[in-house]
């Protein structure tokens, strides 16, 4: 029996070739591993009504870990559109199987690591090394939203809250409703996972990026939280910024920034700007990490218009498959991918079409594996 039994998720577009290419090097590197696949993705939203279908989710509980490509998302009125006829009017919602994995396996925090490696073209500026700790399950991200939305909430918000007041006579289809849940659990967890992290790995200064002047309650409780925590771990700096200031602070000076810390509207955008900052979204991978289980992936789309080309940058999935590896405790072989990746970007001969090169997605690949 193999050592770990990892979740196999390619999903949509182009995420099943960056799969095919991260396979090239996991195989290289001859992990004791069984990699059992998963249907996840858009096609099954068309012919099931279900992107995450219910054997995905039995699958997944019975592995080590799963590590995951793309997804396919479009909004409301097409994902309807896009239904088997058999299918439609049944009162079917779309919602994203990444979301819903971070919510029912309670994957609470999403680390993103953006860094510079020495020789990549598209980096803004070298040196730049930034973590970015999102939190995963609550936030505007949460899901729970109305349209239209029911009298009686309009009404029961109309009555409790003052500044509610003047939408409260809005004609229900006339307004749509999402909350934004903060909660001291949640704040708790990704404000520890990224003083944690800054400890383990000597960072000096964790900065945490919400909007509690206008936020005043769900931001705030973030802040407060924060400021607690940080008395827990007197050798790291507490900082905190706003997330608009912060979006102009990180372009201006990214070199100034270590541990970055927010809730997850807020952790999604910063996160897409940093890894910008070092080559876009080819190079930046994620680990949505709970308790007991985790899972691993690029941070970029299917991008269909690319899909069967295999012209897209696989290294954000070589590299969440190292993160995948650290987690397991496999910390040599992650050490391997890393350092392999970062030569081949310094090297500069094989590059895909972001970075000026010709080469294909598994060509990159194979380059990365021979470098082990």
């Amino acid at each position: 029996m193999a050592k770990y039994t990892i979740a196999w998720l390619p999903g949509d577009g182009v995420g099943k070739e960056v799969m095919e290419a991260a396979k090239l090097v996991l195989d290289a590197l001859r992990i004791d591993a069984e990699y059992t696949h998963g249907d996840i993705g858009w096609e099954f939203w068309r012919t099931e009504g279900n992107a995450l279908p219910e054997r995905t989710v039995k699958l997944l509980k019975e592995t080590s870990c799963a590590l995951f490509g793309a997804i396919t998302s479009k909004p409301k009125v097409e994902s309807e559109a896009e239904l088997d006829p058999s299918l439609k009017g049944k009162g079917l919602v779309y919602s994203s199987p990444i979301v819903g994995l971070r919510q029912l396996f309670d994957l609470h925090s999403n680390m993103r690591p953006c860094k510079a490696y020495p020789g990549n073209p598209l980096n803004y500026k070298d040196g730049i090394d930034i973590v970015v700790f999102r939190e995963n399950t609550e936030g505007l991200y949460a899901g729970v939203e109305w349209y239209p939305t029911p009298r009686e909430v309009l009404d029961f918000l109309g009555a409790k809250h003052k500044k509610f007041a003047r939408f409260a006579k809005t004609p229900e289809n006339e307004i749509a409703l999402g909350l934004r849940i903060i909660t001291k659990k949640g704040s708790d967890r990704i404000i520890r996972s990224g003083f944690e992290f800054a400890k383990k790995y000597g960072r000096t200064k964790v900065t945490i990026v919400e909007k509690p002047n206008v936020l005043r309650e769900t931001s705030g409780m973030m802040i407060r939280e924060a400021r607690a925590i940080a008395k827990e771990y007197p050798g790291i700096e507490l900082d905190e910024a706003n997330i608009d200031a912060m979006c102009m602070w990180l372009v201006k000076n990214p070199h100034s920034y270590d541990v970055l810390v927010a809730s997850n509207l807020f952790g999604d955008i910063i996160s897409d700007l940093a890894a910008q900052l070092v080559g876009g979204l080819g190079f930046a991978s994620a680990a949505n990490l709970g308790d007991s289980y985790a899972v691993f992936e690029p941070t970029h789309g299917s991008a269909p218009k690319y899909a069967g080309m295999y012209k897209v940058n696989p290294i954000a999935t070589i590299l969440a498959a190292k993160l995948m590896l650290d987690w397991l405790g496999e910390k040599k072989a992650a050490e391997r991918i890393e350092n392999a990746v970062a030569t081949v970007i310094k090297d500069g001969r094989v590059r895909t079409y972001d970075m000026g090169g010709a080469n294909t997605t598994l060509e990159v690949a194979e380059e990365i594996a021979r470098k082990l």
